[in-house]
């Protein structure tokens, strides 16, 4: 999926809270891929970084993968297509909500 074109829907969009963890602060866009099932038997979810403002729907390069290595769920990392991000770049801007579990970045 690196490297793969996706759109994201936004249901967490930057600047706004989660809805029953009233703390948690999304810092970016955050949503899911529709169509596409995670073993979580949910919808693929996806953080949009490198966009600066709240968006409803984003289309864009899947840059990373976040892996949960202590959770079932795996987060994809999603950017323009053009926009290059480091490892550790990456970790910055989703470590509002992966900070509560052990991850590792996959690029």
């Amino acid at each position: 999926m690196i490297g793969k074109t996706v759109k994201v829907i936004i249901d967490r969009p930057l600047g706004t809270y989660h809805p029953e963890h009233k703390d948690l602060f999304y810092s970016v866009n955050y949503g899911y891929i529709e169509g596409i099932i995670a073993p979580d038997g949910e919808e693929q979810d996806a953080y949009v970084i490198g966009v600066s403002e709240p968006v409803k729907e984003f289309t864009g390069k899947v840059i990373a993968v976040i892996k949960r290595l202590d959770d079932i769920e795996e987060k994809w990392v999603v950017a323009p297509k053009n926009m290059y991000f480091k490892k550790e770049e990456i970790m910055q801007q989703v470590d509002f909500q992966e900070k509560y579990f052990k991850t590792e970045v996959i690029m």
